[in-house]
């Protein structure tokens, strides 16, 4: 691993001259069928690997040098997976890890679609799913028992944003000889380097900041040296493939992370100490705030904040939140987050968690801060939360 710093890797990471020639991007190969020389430089293509045509469900320099730009911002990783979209990173994480009769230890937190499969698809294959409290740091130990073979983190949650002691899970893990598997999409490597922090295994739902713009379904595994091959073997298996278009434009937005990362950190927090100081809100829950769950674990762990937090209304009723939103100008109403535009969606974690509870004193709204000017923001969420105030 080099010792240049995050936005030189940002920016120079995976753009070998092998792949790139003379252009400052790889460019796009789109390919199904390799043609070979001759028989012998065919049977040189195999197994198929990383840097060297085989088929193009394989990759090509497209996807290569994604792939190896991820890895190059994990320092400790050995290698990255690329996959059509971040719940297929999950899944294909866990089937690497994970066998029929196994126990997997799962984040109450966790995002929603993960659950799902954990409780459908693992279930019938006979893994059994437990869930813990996100704030159970060390103490995860009583928890392990003799069929426990891995434990899957998210940290800060993606709805209520609680922060997760991953050093101390992590080294419970290992002397237990556990897998440890990380869902860092908030974050990014930019602001937590999880490999370094003792992660075996770390995932991006790469459609969030990674793209950017809101226009590409892409999700990436980045693991040690221990579990890299495991993890190439079941994408395989499974026919995962990414597109080239889908890997250049992730390639493009990737090279900007940097700096929008730190935009949407300054917007968002200007955003959320001033909804803090709002009395129809009731709460905020971003992990750069004081009062937010784990804040002490975040200043510790984290390099920076991002643009997704949430906030808790002061009374009111669901109705209520519905024209709260729907009536915010420069928020849009969608699923995933991480593009350049700012939206506002209506969540409630508790009817979603099994081992902990989320009481809270109102309906929840969570926010992803985007590239607008923030004082724009501001102004559209104090005449929503005047409406609010009006009609709670």
């Amino acid at each position: 691993m080099s010792e240049e710093g995050i936005d030189t890797r940002i920016v120079q990471g995976g753009r070998r001259k092998e792949w790139a020639g003379k252009m400052v991007n790889p460019p796009v190969y789109r390919a199904s069928t390799i043609l070979f020389d001759d028989v012998a430089d065919m049977h040189g293509a195999n197994p198929p690997r990383d840097g060297v045509y085989q088929y193009g469900r394989n990759g090509t320099p497209t996807q290569w040098s994604l792939a190896e730009a991820l890895t190059e911002l994990e320092p400790g990783a050995a290698g990255t997976k690329l996959l059509p979209s971040g719940l297929a990173a999950v899944s294909i994480a866990l089937m690497s890890v994970l066998k029929p009769g196994d126990e997997l230890l799962m984040v109450d937190t966790t995002y929603g679609p993960t659950r799902a499969f954990c409780d459908d698809v693992l279930k019938r294959l006979g893994i059994t799913t437990r869930y813990y409290d996100p704030q159970v740091g060390a103490g995860i130990v009583d928890l392990i028992g003799e069929k426990t073979r891995a434990i899957f983190l998210e940290s800060p949650g993606s709805l209520s944003f609680e922060v997760q002691d991953v050093p101390a899970i992590c080294a419970v893990a290992k002397a237990r000889g556990l897998v440890t598997l990380l869902d860092n999409t908030w974050a990014t490597p930019v602001l937590f380097p999880a490999i370094a922090k003792g992660v075996d295994l770390t995932i991006l739902a790469c459609t969030k900041y990674i793209v950017g713009h809101s226009d590409v379904m892409l999700g990436s595994v980045t693991t040690t040296e221990a579990h890299w091959k495991a993890v190439h073997h079941t994408a395989r298996a499974f026919g995962q493939h990414v597109s080239p278009d889908d890997a250049y434009l992730a390639a493009r937005g990737l090279r900007t992370l940097g700096v929008r990362l730190r935009q949407h950190q300054e917007s968002a927090l200007k955003v959320a100490r001033w909804l803090k100081a709002q009395p129809q809100v009731a709460e905020v829950l971003h992990p750069a705030l004081e009062s937010c769950p784990g804040h002490a674990l975040w200043a510790r762990d984290f390099k920076g904040s991002s643009g997704l937090f949430s906030f808790v209304l002061n009374g009111g009723d669901d109705a209520a939140r519905t024209r709260f939103i729907e009536g915010l100008r420069h928020f849009g109403i969608g699923y995933s987050w991480g593009g350049y535009e700012s939206l506002a969606l209506p969540i409630d974690p508790a009817v979603l968690r099994t081992a902990t509870k989320a009481e809270r004193r109102g309906p929840m709204v969570r926010l992803h801060i985007g590239l607008e000017d923030p004082d724009d923001l501001i102004a559209d969420l104090a005449a929503g939360l005047e409406r609010y105030g009006a009609s709670a």
